[in-house]
């Protein structure tokens, strides 16, 4: 940008001008002599702060150089704890011969090779800096994040401006009216894809008529399709156009949440309604909810879901401004005479603007400063976080002239630990009870009129940081003593007692040694003004996937969900008590979340507010890259319910080319209640929805079967992929020496005669059983509970399912035909493996399917639906292909 003296190569021009005036032997001086005098007096200081002497001297040193402040300027913790640092020049040489081998941009234009460097890589450089899985954290790619993201705060946004315009809200209303309207505007347009087009005859055929569906299976037309679509899918996603465009038509939308579960276009939406707002009211409305909206990240990392929430509300404030200055100018030309007074409100904001260099300048900077709060337990991450958005910004000026100085947002985005601390002053004598002991005594009215304190200078001060009038100048250094110097000693010295007491520390555990191991935050402390309201607005993120059982850091104290042993549902646990009343959550965690009994007290406090979330298998493709098991869930959580709200896709697997549409194309339903234990049903249609509920209808669960003696057996292997593998015998493994070896993973089950062992052994293998496991489970293994709760009773019904038996033989013959010998070697040893290929026998499945299907009661819709369940993904594409797994 040139803004530093004019100069383009301003620092390695510098660095050769100290080395050529110092002289050969001075090796360190251009980080102690320039390099500080740079940042902390040159940018990081008011030049009316600067004596006469000081600016001349500065001027010789420095050149011409803006007055950024911002914080980021200020003297480094590193560098107050050790003065002397010393770092050699030759340090400097090399760092800036590495920088000149790229090109780079502070815009967002797309990048075209390697060489090209933009500051969203900065966060790319973080993730793989950190050791992925001693920290538990992943970059989160920017389609997740805008998903979740306008998921969260979009909706938030129209329930909070809501009450302020109640008659733009009627069901006879302008806001809704837009989607009777023009309900196509509404849809993504992946969706829509092929819509215009009538269906073929041979396809159009098979959607009333179930046995004409021979075709469905294969690839649909190009004019038709997504990529990788077959015509099966081609049609379920026509269907849900139009059911979604008719709701709309009918005027039977009359909620933003509506929007998420039938999966609109919430952002067009959302732009739509302030740009056609009719009247001031809700302009108003909108603009005082986007102000005073508070989005949090808590384990904000280098700040992707920010950034998200930075590019969802810089369009809104864009419009609610252009809507501003329609208002204005439209009152000056209906009543020249009274020009410049009405509107006094939307003037003043507009005003606001001119004092800045251009129109996204303040915006962008009004949602730093209002907007965007994030944590991290590591401090290297939230410099990158805050340099990221102060870089956003810096790309909004052109020249050195409009550059104005960097909004300080140390108080927004904090170093700590999200886990350890008190939320709201409330919570010490909670938790101290909870102990069964009494904390020591406090004046507790003297620390809430201190916390009341603190909260007003804090506000002051980001007033000033947005150039607004404020009663009375407030300093960092003022507002940085308030707390640091009344308010978290106390409180940490509280905290450390507390952990003594519970046996959380050990007693010999200083209160030093507290503060460096467990980082205590206090909510209400650092983040006051949100606290202030009853919590956050918007709370978003990508939690570390961390098992507690390896994590000797520091220990958590009254969290519900430590049984877990995940730190993700502690991470989820606080935001429970950080968000406000009526605020939204948006998380992307592993499926474990929604699908283990290990997570039931998870499950517990997400089922006590509206949910709906999504699921995404890791095969063939996944949402992270460098992630095991990456089978993940995006929970989006709203406001309390009485009774349980949930709303469910089906189980998401895609190839790689479909990632574009993945998140257009989500299919939501309201989920089954289940007595399952550990289990939020992914449905995600009424087809599956009714199938659920006439197997739980029908059968009690096949554990009811067993016996406890030994018997006739079935065997499953506890590994889940397209087909699970259900076997009437042991399959042969033999090691190195030729030894008979017993499979691993292997589970045996024991009935009492062959008949109930056949059914059994059919049941497991059919296409049904596989997509209960989708919809119960977590995708990576074939659990005991998903076996055992499967409704299916072979007594209840010897006539009907007598077909199984011969199925059995059937199914048997074809595996072992199929099977192959394969070498496998290991570091310890070769094992050769009979390997069991089950998509040869779907054939017989499909029968087994068929007499299941008699059996529950289903309709013809509803075994089609089974019998072609992921039909593409379990058997390649058209459908037809027996190719090797």
């Amino acid at each position: 940008k040139r803004f530093l003296d004019d100069d383009d190569q301003y620092l390695r021009k510098r660095l050769k001008r100290v080395q050529d005036e110092k002289g050969a032997g001075h090796f360190h001086d251009f980080y102690r002599y320039f390099l500080l005098r740079l940042f902390h007096e040159g940018l990081g200081q008011k030049p009316e702060d600067r004596t006469p002497e000081q600016s001349v001297e500065l001027n010789a040193l420095l050149g011409k150089v803006p007055y950024l402040n911002g914080g980021i300027f200020s003297p480094h913790s590193l560098e107050d704890r050790y003065s002397g640092i010393q770092i050699e020049d030759a340090a400097f040489e090399r760092i800036f011969d590495f920088f000149d081998q790229y090109q780079w941009h502070l815009d967002e234009r797309p990048l075209r090779d390697d060489r090209e460097i933009n500051p969203d890589v900065l966060g790319y450089i973080f993730e793989k800096y950190i050791n992925q899985k001693e920290m538990g954290a992943y970059y989160t790619k920017e389609d997740i994040t805008e998903y979740i993201g306008r998921n969260t705060i979009l909706p938030y946004l129209f329930d909070a401006a809501q009450p302020e315009c109640a008659i733009a809200f009627r069901e006879d209303g302008s806001v809704w009216g837009l989607l009777r309207e023009n309900p196509d505007r509404y849809i993504f347009a992946a969706v829509k894809k092929g819509v215009e087009h009538p269906l073929p005859a041979n396809i159009e055929a098979g959607v009333s008529d179930v046995a004409k569906r021979g075709d469905w299976n294969r690839p649909a037309s190009e004019e038709y399709a997504l990529p990788t679509e077959i015509w099966r899918e081609v049609v379920s996603r026509r269907q849900r156009y139009a059911e979604a465009r008719v709701k709309m038509a009918a005027g039977e939308v009359q909620g933003i949440n509506d929007l998420i579960t039938l999966n609109l276009n919430i952002r067009q939406f959302a732009q739509d309604v302030i740009e056609h707002c009719e009247g001031p009211e809700t302009l108003r409305a909108f603009w005082k909810s986007l102000q005073s909206m508070r989005v949090l990240d808590p384990t904000v990392g280098s700040g992707a879901f920010l950034f998200a929430a930075l590019n969802i509300l810089e369009p809104l404030y864009e419009a609610v401004l252009e809507r501003m200055e329609s208002f204005v100018g439209d009152a000056d030309r209906a009543d020249p005479a009274s020009a410049g007074t009405k509107f006094p409100d939307f003037r003043q904001t507009l005003e606001r603007i001119d004092k800045h260099p251009n129109r996204k300048h303040f915006i962008y900077k009004t949602i730093i400063v209002n907007n965007l709060f994030g944590v991290d337990i590591m401090e290297e991450a939230t410099e990158i976080c805050k340099l990221r958005l102060f870089l956003k910004l810096v790309a909004q000026v052109e020249s050195v002239g409009d550059l104005e100085p960097l909004p300080d947002i140390d108080f927004n985005i904090r170093a700590g630990n999200t886990l350890v601390g008190y939320a709201q002053i409330d919570d010490i004598d909670r938790l101290w009870a909870a102990t069964g002991r009494l904390a020591f005594e406090r004046d507790r009215d003297k620390l809430e009129m201190m916390a009341k304190a603190y909260a007003d200078m804090l506000h002051d001060f980001r007033d000033e940081q947005l150039g607004l009038s404020v009663p009375r100048h407030v300093s960092k250094r003022d507002v940085e003593r308030a707390a640091n110097e009344e308010l978290r000693p106390e409180l940490d010295k509280d905290l450390w007692r507390l952990y003594r007491t519970a046996g959380k520390v050990s007693d010999k555990m200083t209160l030093a040694q507290f503060r460096a191991t467990h980082g205590p935050m206090h909510w209400f402390v650092e983040f006051p003004e949100a606290m202030a309201y009853g919590g956050f607005d918007v709370i978003v993120g990508n939690p570390p996937y961390l098992s507690l059982s390896g994590f000797k850091d520091y220990e958590v104290l009254n969290y519900q969900t430590r049984s877990t042993n995940n730190l993700y549902s502690l991470v989820l646990e606080r935001c429970s008590a950080l968000v406000s009343e009526r605020g939204n959550q948006g998380y992307i965690v592993p499926v474990s979340s929604i699908a283990t009994e290990g997570y039931l007290p998870l499950q517990q406090i997400l089922s006590s507010r509206r949910l709906v979330f999504s699921s995404y298998d890791d095969r063939p493709a996944h949402l992270f890259t460098g992630l095991d098991k990456n089978t993940l869930s995006v929970l989006l959580i709203g406001e309390p319910t009485a009774e349980m709200t949930l709303h469910s896709s089906r189980m998401c697997r895609w190839n790689s080319v479909e990632r574009e549409s993945l998140f257009q194309i989500l299919h939501y339903k309201p989920t089954a209640k289940t007595s399952l234990p550990g289990c939020l049903p992914k449905l995600g249609s009424c087809i599956q929805t009714d199938i659920w509920n006439k197997i739980f209808e029908k059968d009690c669960p096949l554990a009811s079967a067993y016996i406890q003696r030994q018997g006739s057996k079935v065997y499953y292997s506890r590994k889940v992929n397209s087909f699970l593998q259900i076997l009437d015998f042991v399959p042969e493994v033999r090691d190195g020496q030729g030894t008979l070896r017993a499979p691993s993973e292997f589970k045996q089950l024991d009935f009492s005669d062959d008949f109930m062992a056949a059914s059994v052994y059919c049941c497991l293998s059919s296409t049904l059983f596989r997509w209960f496991i989708d919809v119960v489970s977590d995708g990576s293994h074939l659990n005991k509970r998903e076996v055992n709760n499967f409704p299916f009773d072979p007594k209840r019904n010897l006539i009907g399912l007598s077909p199984l038996n011969s199925l059995a033989k059937e199914l048997t013959k074809v595996l072992t035909a199929k099977s192959e010998k394969r070498v496998m070697r290991y570091g310890h040893d070769t094992l050769t493996v009979q390997c069991i290929i089950p998509k040869y026998a779907k054939p017989i499945a499909d029968e087994i399917d068929r007499v299941l299907a008699r059996h529950y009661g289903f309709t013809d819709e509803e075994l089609d639906f089974i019998i072609n369940y992921d039909i593409k993904y379990r058997m390649g594409r058209g459908g037809n292909d027996l190719g090797e797994e």
